[in-house]
């Protein structure tokens, strides 16, 4: 914190929602040792959360002196200047300040190499598993923002539907250096790498004649996975070992609330597509939303134990509660009036009960079984995630067991993906 002490202008990136509570922490620590510092908060949630950065809660003072969202770096950087220039942040485009709010910055920018040297090793991040062994990752986007306005998504309110691609030389010169810094896998941190099919096939492309050995995975929605079927036997001969996808739920009544665009049946078709291509599937799910019954939970671990995705689904994936940000699409719903409770500013959320007590029951011990356990037993978790899900209902878990021999489990991160 000795540099803290002494700044004059502190950057604090929050991307997410766990790098909100973490940047919170660090700028109450920030104006502590160092009143006189402009603290400016930058990323997804900082657009999202602005209102409570700028202004404070309940008494307190604000966190923040300056927010920026959206394609972040040129208002950063032009911050920067006018603050060393002696001019206020008022005067830049793009930044938002107690006296006068901005929109999210949605103007394609110039994109530089980022610069990794001052970064921790990356031994100490996530790594790539697969056959039992573990090695370094790296992570890249050929792409920011989302074509697509899925309810749910922290994504939508910043970026309302535009997309912007990274150049591929700047992609490749990020992955090189990675690679130089000991990355034997890359992760594709785009919210959807197939917004731009053309541009994931050039990328990938180059990539592995760069670095033929290189794996790599992505993330794409359902929906681009039945459009572009052709695509994941290029993308598996590229190095491609496996795809995220939110399928979120096993109730298409839950997927139309949330403006997902696809079907449980849907989900069902991707499937053998993955697996004919030779490439595991992670889905994600959003097990608890106000419009999940307790039949539904039950018929998503039917679906994930018949479907045999058992190891493929971390015991924390089955128990994500659903976020409700300021100003995401969910509070333009229509049935708000029925589970919509007051904005929690300081956990950045709306607060919201299930109509269904059980549910909220079952959510909390779920959560504390994946803490508990994590990856290690994941057939163990799973039937003790089932015994409570059916014992809540008042029936008996269906009877069934692990294989003697069981598989390896997929190839995945370290740290399991959830926002």
């Amino acid at each position: 914190m000795a540099e803290a002490r002494t700044a004059s202008f502190v950057g604090i990136a929050v991307p997410m929602h766990t790098a909100m509570r973490l940047g919170v922490q660090a700028a109450r620590r920030v104006r502590q040792l160092n009143p006189a510092a402009h603290i400016c908060f930058y990323g997804l949630y900082a657009g999202l959360n602005g209102h409570y950065l700028l202004h404070g809660q309940n008494g307190d003072g604000p966190l923040a002196d300056s927010v920026i969202a959206g394609e972040y770096e040129a208002p950063l950087r032009a911050l920067i200047e006018a603050r060393a220039a002696g001019k206020g942040a008022e005067t830049v485009a793009g930044v938002a300040t107690a006296a006068r709010p901005a929109p999210s910055h949605r103007e394609r920018i110039a994109f530089p190499v980022p610069d990794r040297a001052d970064l921790p090793a990356l031994k100490q991040y996530a790594r790539y598993m697969y056959d039992g062994q573990a090695v370094p990752a790296g992570y890249v986007e050929a792409s920011r923002g989302c074509l697509h306005t899925c309810r749910h998504c922290p994504v939508v309110p910043v970026y309302q539907g535009r997309f912007f691609v990274v150049p591929e030389e700047t992609v490749l010169a990020d992955v090189r250096q990675q690679v130089a810094a000991g990355a034997r896998h890359i992760t594709f941190g785009d919210p959807d790498f197939l917004n731009g099919p053309g541009h994931a096939l050039k990328v990938t492309r180059a990539l592995h004649e760069a670095f033929p050995g290189l794996t790599f995975d992505f993330t794409t929605k359902v929906e681009h996975i039945l459009e572009h079927r052709e695509l994941f036997a290029t993308f598996r001969e590229r190095g491609a070992s496996f795809v995220v996808s939110a399928f979120e739920s096993t109730s298409d009544e839950v997927l139309a609330h949330l403006q997902k665009g696809h079907t449980v049946a849907d989900m069902e078709e991707t499937l053998p597509i993955l697996a004919d291509a030779g490439l595991a599937v992670q889905p994600t799910w959003l097990p608890f939303t106000p419009w999940a019954s307790l039949a539904d939970y039950l018929d998503l671990l039917a679906w994930i134990r018949e479907h045999e995705l058992i190891l493929h689904v971390p015991a924390v994936q089955l128990g994500i509660r659903l976020l409700v940000p300021p100003q995401s699409a969910l509070l333009e719903a229509v049935d708000t009036d029925g589970w919509l409770g007051p904005l929690d500013a300081e956990n950045f959320t709306y607060r919201w009960e299930h109509p269904d007590p059980r549910m909220d029951r079952l959510q909390a011990e779920v959560a504390a079984i994946a803490e508990q356990w994590g990856n290690d037993a994941p057939y163990r978790s799973f039937k003790e995630i089932e015994r409570l899900a059916y014992e809540l209902a008042g029936q008996a878990p269906p009877s069934w067991s692990p294989p003697q021999i069981p598989d390896l489990p997929p190839p995945r991160l370290t740290e399991d993906w959830f926002c």
